[in-house]
């Protein structure tokens, strides 16, 4: 049994992980603790405090508590708020806290679109389009090129955990571009594990979505591949077969 730890904030779509540990189908299991999120507000000054070393501290013991092997901090925007120097920080910051790997949603995607050997992404973000130019301002630090960038104007991640299948998709297909070699959606509020296949069925490509990289960048963590077609490409690069 590999054990992988996630830190939360608050409640939009963690429901989410549970439906990928299903599909998944092995002997892998999620251990999810909630952060306090502070204001739910995807505003810069609001994301930097529910990103503070402090409240993600908070969650260690819990997470220690269930024997995770890495810890991943599922927020995309409370880690590239700071900036590609800051989120290394911050990452750097909860590994000694956690006494084991870390990473974040943002680095989640950095590494996911490096595994797919892609280079131009489109992003379909929720965020108000400030906060969405920052991700990819962050995506182009870690030597991607962004094809587009459709912000949402969303505020709080209350609402965009009521965003259906239809919100989804609609946002996905207004952010691809022709050139696009695949799309991002980086909230993890988002519900999206439902949808991945779906959705690359449609826009013909690749489709990252935020606690979808989470879950693949804890097991990069723990040296843990699996298939698992239906959570999109980026799970078909082992083979079906597994030792």
């Amino acid at each position: 049994m590999t054990a992988l730890g996630f830190l939360y904030p608050g409640h939009s779509a963690e429901d989410d992980y549970p439906r990928i540990e299903q599909l998944l189908a092995s002997d892998i299991r999620l251990d999810l603790v909630h952060t306090d999120i502070g204001e739910d507000a995807h505003r810069v000054d609001a994301l930097l405090r529910m990103g503070s070393a402090e409240r993600l501290a908070a969650g260690v013991e819990a997470l220690r508590l269930t024997g995770a092997e890495a810890v991943v901090w599922a927020c995309t925007s409370g880690s590239f708020v700071y900036g590609w120097k800051g989120a290394h920080e911050q990452v750097r910051s909860l590994a000694v806290a956690a006494g084991m790997p870390a990473s974040s949603t943002s680095f989640a995607f950095v590494h996911a679109v490096q595994e797919l050997g892609v280079r131009r992404v489109a992003i379909g973000a929720t965020y108000p389009d400030d906060v969405a130019a920052l991700f990819a301002r962050f995506l182009t630090d870690a030597g991607a090129e962004v094809t587009a960038v459709r912000g949402s104007g969303i505020i709080t991640a209350a609402e965009v955990g009521t965003w259906g299948e239809a919100e989804v998709f609609a946002l996905a297909k207004e952010a691809d571009t022709a050139d696009a070699e695949a799309v991002l959606l980086p909230d993890t509020a988002l519900h999206t594990a439902a949808h991945i296949q779906a959705l690359e069925n449609e826009l013909g490509k690749p489709v990252l979505t935020a606690n979808q990289v989470t879950v693949w960048e804890a097991l990069r963590l723990t040296d843990r591949r699996v298939n698992a077609p239906a959570l999109g490409e980026l799970f078909t690069r082992e083979p079906i077969v597994q030792v």
